[in-house]
């Protein structure tokens, strides 16, 4: 099962409790632990998040530069839970826009947890996903006949995806706001939406059970007759 999260509400969290938005991006790194671990222990075969996207470079420069330390000493301190874990870890998105030392951690994290064979942790930083489309796009114009395998091989090597992935299965997004906001538009063709108005700092392991109980719940048909109306069709 893949399972993406759009990580929406650190801001509000904090405004609500009348403290700095730095602070509420803190309480959301500690909710991404919380729910790596578990969703590693239900048995979850990738995880993506949402960390950065391209457009939230437009934001205060403080609270970028804010955001960009809690990613570094995420991949600093929990490299090695991952390995502890082994969960494998991937870094989507632009990297032409990051700085050599984050690189250098990236690649670090990635390496180190490369062969570990449990849950596949992918963070989507400066990630657009329009963006990754045109840039497919772009190295294919010159093909004759695009093929998908061909076109997802692009896609992959676009957004530096490690390994391949099946599609999205369950998206959920925290926060309150029910939209994509350029977050893996390929992959969520048929994925299931889950909108909560839990903000992010506050999504536990129980707001997860939640989520997964609801999409237990629902019938995928990718485009084709339910059960539910085939069974009718043949009663009648």
């Amino acid at each position: 099962m893949h399972i993406a999260v759009i990580m929406d509400g650190n801001g509000r969290w904090a405004a609500r409790r009348s403290l700095p938005r730095t602070a509420g991006h803190r309480a959301g790194a500690k909710a991404v632990n919380t729910l790596v671990e578990g969703a590693a222990r239900r048995g979850i075969g990738v995880l993506t998040l949402y960390a950065f996207s391209a457009a939230n470079w437009s934001r205060p420069r403080g609270e970028v530069s804010a955001l960009f330390a809690l990613f570094r000493r995420h991949l600093i301190t929990q490299t090695e839970r991952c390995i502890a874990q082994d969960i494998r870890l991937n870094v989507i998105g632009r990297r032409d826009r990051l700085g050599a030392d984050l690189l250098r951690l990236i690649e670090r994290s990635e390496q180190a947890t490369a062969h570990a064979r449990g849950m596949h942790l992918r963070i989507a930083v400066d990630y657009s996903s329009q963006h990754s489309l045109l840039e497919v796009s772009r190295r294919l114009r010159a093909a004759p006949l695009i093929e998908q395998e061909q076109f997802l091989a692009q896609l992959a090597a676009v957004d530096h995806s490690a390994a391949p992935v099946p599609q999205v299965d369950l998206l959920i997004r925290t926060g309150g706001e029910q939209r994509l906001s350029d977050f893996l538009l390929w992959e969520c063709a048929y994925a299931e939406l889950y909108f909560t108005p839990c903000s992010w700092p506050d999504f536990d392991e129980a707001a997860l059970d939640a989520a997964l109980a609801d999409y237990a719940g629902r019938e995928r048909r990718f485009g084709q007759v339910s059960v539910a109306q085939l069974a009718a069709r043949d009663r009648a």
